[in-house]
């Protein structure tokens, strides 16, 4: 099974042209599978139905996808925030649709300039029709086959959105797999609170499963696990493995930062510039954590985070860096590096 996340601003009547709805929370989710000879492949639309009320969740959908779906309804200061947020995200490879109101016109020209501004020439315009925009999105994900499947394979990283107890399962932490495979009865390690339990079983689309890539949205049923050791902030990992026996070392996926060095570049429509003393926040993996700047100015400057952020050690993603007094509020990507 493969699967190809996208995120998606635009209309929920757009979405259901393309997939079907499946969960309708303040980020609403959309599948569509076919089958082929290597089994399925999914497209699965992930819409923040509050933006641009609610910064937050559209930057989850950023978090967790590989490419992206805009409606371009009307030519505005929120098309673009969205455009340079996209950017930011690494996400440079998406389709775009033209709907203007009724009456009302759109440039398209006028339009590509901007995503050519934001970093997004590789985009494409498609028309309106729900089919074919299917059939853009696959030919997407056939161009991220190499990538999708190096993703499966790099060490494992599931950021917590949901935890509950079920009655007659237990624990369950639900989270979409940004990296590596977890499979059933795997160890497993609950950060920041370095708790530890196993996969009792796991659950893709309602379907019980072996075990979870990179991609899936999985309901994990955790055994010898402490309910407080889940947060809206808990990352699971594979533990550490150190066997002198057998010269092995295998260090944790994720560096916890709790002060970071930087390196800030500027989103090419933001005229403010960080001082010491502002308040930022950083996304990443599905984290939406708070910092504030201690030393530096512009794009090069030192962090303080109020709650752990951890950043992948391999391959590690872009962080996009947001400021919610600005216009727009995303300031940019950073690259961090751990300061003690």
């Amino acid at each position: 099974m493969v699967v190809l996340n996208i995120a998606m601003i635009g209309s929920d009547e757009l979405a259901k042209s393309i997939a079907k709805a499946a969960d309708q929370r303040d980020v609403h989710t959309y599948v569509h599978k076919e089958m082929d000879g290597d089994g399925a492949r999914i497209l699965s639309l992930i819409r923040p139905a509050k933006y641009p009320e609610r910064l937050p969740p559209f930057l989850n959908a950023l978090s967790t996808a590989q490419v992206g779906i805009i409606e371009v309804t009307e030519v505005n200061a929120t098309l673009g925030e969205v455009l340079v947020a996209f950017a930011s995200s690494g996400i440079t490879h998406g389709v775009a649709v033209l709907n203007p109101a009724d009456g009302s016109w759109i440039d398209q020209d006028q339009v590509a300039m901007l995503f050519k501004q934001a970093g997004l020439a590789h985009w494409t315009f498609e028309k309106n029709d729900g089919p074919h925009l299917r059939e853009c999105l696959y030919t997407l994900m056939d161009q991220r086959i190499p990538d999708l499947l190096a993703n499966a394979e790099a060490p494992l990283v599931i950021p917590v959105d949901q935890h509950f107890n079920v009655k007659g399962i237990g624990l369950v932490a639900i989270g979409y797999v940004q990296s590596g495979t977890v499979s059933v009865h795997d160890e497993l390690i609950l950060l920041p609170a370095n708790g530890g339990g196993s996969a009792k079983s796991l659950q893709v689309m309602d379907d019980d499963v072996p075990s979870a890539t990179a991609g899936d949205r999985v309901g994990l049923a955790l055994r010898n696990a402490k309910e407080e050791h889940l947060t809206g902030g808990t990352i699971i990992v594979h533990p550490a493995v150190e066997d002198k026996r057998t010269n092995t070392s295998v260090p944790l996926a994720v560096e916890q930062h709790v002060n970071s060095s930087v390196e800030l570049k500027v989103s090419p429509f933001q005229k403010r510039a960080l001082a010491v003393g502002d308040v930022i926040h950083a996304s990443v993996d599905l984290q939406f954590v708070v910092g504030r700047v201690t030393a530096g100015d512009g794009s090069s400057l030192k962090v303080t985070w109020e709650s752990p952020l951890f950043i992948r050690k391999t391959n590690p993603p872009q962080v996009l860096i947001a400021q919610l007094d600005s216009k727009p509020r995303i300031m940019g990507s950073a690259k961090l590096n751990k300061e003690e």
